[in-house]
């Protein structure tokens, strides 16, 4: 049985390392770390990576350039990034997905990916298992083949293969990696569903107006065969719709400008940004 200054020291030893927990977890703490990082210099082996392989960033204005730098370090020290199927995680691989799932982030300091506790990489489309219900309630197993998928869990799982793809042309309107991390900031209240946290400011019932408009819009569009800039997929659900108006928004922001500029001008306040600039 312990004695009474073994106990005293025991329970000293423990609150400090309770309190150092505490600080470490603190607002404040995560706030000066990630400032910390941000002022580190920027590798130059991850320069030559973004020239291979993400020409997004050469689009950006050069202010910009230097946040998305600035971000991508503090991600990558605090994602960490899981090989799955035999996939071994390279740093180029980490510095490609965190530039282009920062661009989301670009002017919206406060947001940081909070929930996001991994990043899972396969080395091309992954299979997954799926419960679908049907007509009367009938469950059916259903196989589907992806090439990206985010978990309100904290997850978000990615084909290397398409995330190459997708930084390769940024101009295609088609990024697996904006696509998910937009899933990450819709889920960001614990529900996947076109209706993230808006900023400080922003008019939830303008946002939630606008794009149950333009939803319905595409449907619209879909049925009657008409050609349109955002696809069959966004018409899924308004889930799916905000993560594709998100890789629009990115890679074509001056044709979503042009064709549904009332969409347009809400995803350009909800992340800060004017890409039809760049």
């Amino acid at each position: 049985m312990p004695t009474l200054s073994q106990f005293l020291f025991g329970a000293t030893v423990l609150g400090a390392l309770l309190a150092a927990l505490g600080i470490a977890l603190s607002p404040a703490w995560q706030s000066w770390r990630r400032r910390r990082l941000a002022r580190q210099p920027f590798p130059a082996a991850w320069r030559r990576v973004l020239a291979r392989h993400v020409p997004q960033v050469r689009r950006l204005p050069v202010d910009l350039q230097l946040r998305l730098k600035q971000l991508m370090q503090v991600f990558i020290a605090q994602k960490p990034f899981i090989g799955c199927d035999g996939l071994v995680v390279t740093e180029a691989m980490r510095v490609v997905v965190a530039a282009q799932a920062c661009l989301l982030l670009l002017n919206r300091p406060q947001w940081h990916y909070a929930n996001l506790r991994q990043v899972l990489l396969y080395p091309g489309a992954f299979l997954v298992d799926r419960v679908r219900t049907e007509a009367g309630g009938v469950l059916r197993d259903e196989r589907q083949v992806l090439a990206g998928e985010s978990w309100s869990q904290g997850q978000v799982v990615l084909s290397w293969d398409d995330v190459l793809a997708g930084a390769a042309d940024p101009t295609d309107g088609r990024n697996v990696v904006v696509h998910e991390f937009a899933h990450q900031l819709d889920q960001a209240d614990g529900q996947s569903n076109g209706a993230p946290p808006l900023p400080q400011g922003m008019d939830a019932r303008r946002w939630a107006r606008v794009l149950q408009a333009e939803f319905d819009h595409l449907q619209r569009q879909l049925a009657a065969g008409e050609e349109n800039l955002l696809g069959a997929y966004a018409a899924t659900n308004s889930a799916e719709f905000f993560a594709v108006a998100s890789e629009v928004f990115f890679e074509q922001g001056p044709r979503l400008a042009a064709t549904r500029p009332a969409l347009y001008a809400e995803l350009a306040a909800f992340y800060g940004l004017e890409p039809t600039s760049w």
